[in-house]
């Protein structure tokens, strides 16, 4: 670990930001933006099947057409999808691919830390099952 980076705020300017917890503050923001179980859904369904309508995705979602567009709204003042038309439709699709990447990460990491849950509820389980060894009296 480096020893010569100051991780103190700035006496002088308290309020001064870093210039990391700018890139902190959006990804933040964009984390938010898909915190929501349906947007990530809808995250991986464009990934895997590209640029869809918002007909075709209140279909699979089994979603009325306004609240699927709303949650295209957000996605798309995140940056994270565009609008392309195509004739007469327009088509919503992701901005960079590597968001699914980065998605599938994530479920990764929860995958792994619910395995390893898993394994100390199970060994818990299994100690709390375990005959005790009786307890020889006291003199």
């Amino acid at each position: 670990m480096r020893q010569d980076i100051d991780l103190a705020p700035d006496e002088e300017n308290p309020d001064m930001l870093r210039p990391a917890d700018g890139i902190y503050t959006l990804q933040a923001s964009i984390l938010k933006t898909i915190a929501s179980p349906r947007r990530l859904e809808m995250i991986h369904l464009l990934g895997q099947n590209g640029p869809m309508e918002v007909r075709r995705l209140a279909d699979y979602f089994d979603l009325p057409q306004p609240t699927v567009s709303q949650h295209l709204a957000a996605l798309r003042s995140a940056g994270l999808v565009e609008a392309v038309r195509a004739g007469r439709e327009v088509r919503y699709q992701l901005v960079d691919p590597d968001l699914v990447a980065a998605c599938d990460l994530m479920r990764q990491v929860l995958i792994r830390r619910m395995a390893r849950m898993g394994d100390m509820a199970a060994s818990f389980s299994s100690q709390a099952a375990a005959p005790l060894d009786p307890v020889e009296a006291l003199p």
